[in-house]
């Protein structure tokens, strides 16, 4: 008797029972659903979406990280020339003027310290960049502002010394301004609102040094300054935040504002001949200033009182202290910049 069923039928329905359709429907690898026809990643239709979105939004943002790389503000022209020696007759600091930019007798540590908007102790790389300073003069691009300008001198620093950085944190011991147990002597500054707002209204930028055998003029821009000379500090309109930079100059350890006064005050620090020589031996000690072994035999003979008798007088101290604070190391850098 012949089959009910013709040969070639069980045929296919053998092959068709082994394929693919009849067998048990894979599962997901991520979440265990049933996989997505044709899937040869091993997802369900909801993960193989998921997986396309974060490979968009990766994307995206690869796009936003290299437009934004590109964007990078750079001078138009920029020319880079070694200081000429420093005398006790010098100027030194930042002028911005409309698109001019002119930076003179900085070193290549303060260039960094003014690009990463650091100060010097938070600087980790060779000893020569205190040392090394160059003048820079540069051209703005059209529509730059003056607020742009250490984003420049960070790009500059990269394409004419070659430098390569990364930034890490680390711990310093420090010391703390603060107020002492009387409370704060200080006593503010004139408020000269008319000068004040003449001063804002002006696009220049000026900040620097000036010395001479009497002593040196730091300008800190829009009225403030500090001159020392003749045994003593005289500050003009200076903020706390800045005054405790100035002292950093000046002491073994940097300097951290901690009083939380707020304004500026107009004040006058005196020291002893003995100290004050030694705050002028560790200042161009610190600023790469090579100096011999007798000046730092007076470093070390000083009394050291000065500082804490003069803070008294104004109401301040220092503290000793531990704090975390962001640091920029420098992972290479040429001695001299590319051909201008």
């Amino acid at each position: 008797m012949e089959p009910i069923v013709p040969e070639v039928l069980l045929e296919q329905a053998r092959l068709a029972i082994e394929s693919d359709r009849f067998k048990k429907p894979r599962r997901c690898v991520v979440c265990a659903s049933e996989c997505a026809p044709n899937s040869n990643e091993g997802l369900c239709w909801v993960c193989r979406r998921l997986k396309f979105r974060m490979i968009r939004n990766l994307l995206s943002a690869l796009a936003i990280l290299a437009a934004s790389v590109q964007a990078q503000p750079e001078f138009e022209v920029a020319s880079i020339r070694p200081s000429a020696p420093l005398t006790l007759d010098f100027k030194a600091g930042v002028h911005v003027d409309g698109a001019q930019v002119s930076c003179v007798q900085l070193s290549l540590r303060d260039y960094i310290a003014a690009a990463y908007r650091v100060k010097d102790y938070q600087i980790q790389g060779p000893d020569w960049m205190a040392s090394a300073r160059f003048d820079i003069v540069a051209k703005l691009p059209s529509g730059a502002k003056p607020g742009q300008v250490p984003d420049m001198l960070g790009a500059l620093l990269a394409n004419r010394f070659q430098m390569k950085m990364h930034l890490d944190s680390k711990e310093f011991p420090v010391y703390g301004l603060m107020v002492g147990k009387g409370g704060s002597k200080l006593k503010a500054s004139p408020a000269g609102a008319a000068a004040d707002n003449a001063e804002a209204g002006k696009s220049e930028v000026n900040a620097g040094a000036a010395g001479s055998n009497g002593g040196t003029l730091i300008d800190m821009g829009k009225g403030s300054s500090v001159w020392i000379g003749n045994n003593r500090i005289e500050a003009t309109k200076a903020s706390m935040p800045r005054f405790a930079d100035m002292l950093a100059r000046f002491t073994d350890r940097p300097v951290v504002d901690m009083t939380e006064i707020q304004g500026n005050y107009d004040f006058t620090l005196e020291f002893s001949p003995e100290d004050f020589r030694a705050m002028l031996i560790r200042a161009a000690s610190t600023a790469g200033v090579v100096l011999p072994p007798e000046a730092m035999k007076l470093l070390d003979a000083a009394p050291g009182d000065s500082m804490r008798n003069a803070l008294e007088t104004i109401g301040l101290k220092l503290e000793a202290r531990k704090a975390p604070l962001e640091v920029v190391v420098i992972d290479h850098m040429e001695r001299a910049p590319s051909e201008n």
